[in-house]
């Protein structure tokens, strides 16, 4: 069976567009996902400024568009996107907490969809702990538990480790996906080349 690794972080509408493509996309193709939580605050302060700069000075017609294009695909996939008050959004606790569902797909893709969900349809602030703990306690895990989970130095380690892995692979943000290991696709508009590739 193919892989695709798929490093991914909530703090990303368009990371929320490719989250629901690529599970539908496995829906038509055989492969397994191979999850990669980041944190892509980090690449974007090591490799990817102009992120920033963008931000700061944004081209009102590109802008324009973007919105636009973003609303067009999140009609696509199913999505209510509400642009949050909170942005951009400080995502390392959620992300950490993904490792807390790691070994079981099942359940690792309902927290993801319960994150996703909750800051991008419903403006909550998934760096709190009190979103979390609820969002947790909705699949049935204990909030101390996870809580003390996300802060232990072997979690922190394991989200600076995969940024720092995907920087080495030659990305630069998210979603990115790899295809036989080398064959590098970055946007949720990609998918559909994984889609001929596979």
């Amino acid at each position: 069976m193919k892989e695709i690794e798929y490093y991914l972080d909530c703090s990303s509408p368009w990371t929320y567009l490719s989250f629901r493509g690529i599970l539908k996309l496995r829906e038509r193709k055989d492969f397994k996902i191979l999850w990669k939580p980041i944190l892509v605050g980090g690449i974007f302060n090591s490799i990817n400024p102009s992120v920033y700069e963008s931000r700061k000075n944004p081209v009102k017609e590109k802008l324009d568009y973007s919105q636009k294009d973003m609303e067009d695909w999140a009609c696509l996939r199913g999505i209510t996107i509400n642009w949050p008050k909170i942005f951009p959004i400080n995502s390392v606790k959620a992300m950490r907490g993904a490792f807390y569902f790691l070994d079981d797909d099942s359940n690792l893709e309902k927290y993801l969809e319960k994150v996703f969900e909750a800051y991008w349809t419903l403006g909550h602030d998934i760096s709190s702990d009190a979103c979390l703990s609820k969002i947790v306690e909705d699949l049935s895990v204990e909030a101390n538990k996870f809580l003390e989970f996300i802060v232990k130095p072997e979690t922190k380690s394991k989200l600076i480790e995969n940024t720092q892995e995907l920087m080495d692979r030659g990305g630069f943000g998210s979603p990115t996906f790899f295809l036989n290991e080398d064959d590098m696709y970055f946007g949720n508009d990609r998918i559909q080349l994984i889609e001929e590739q596979l």
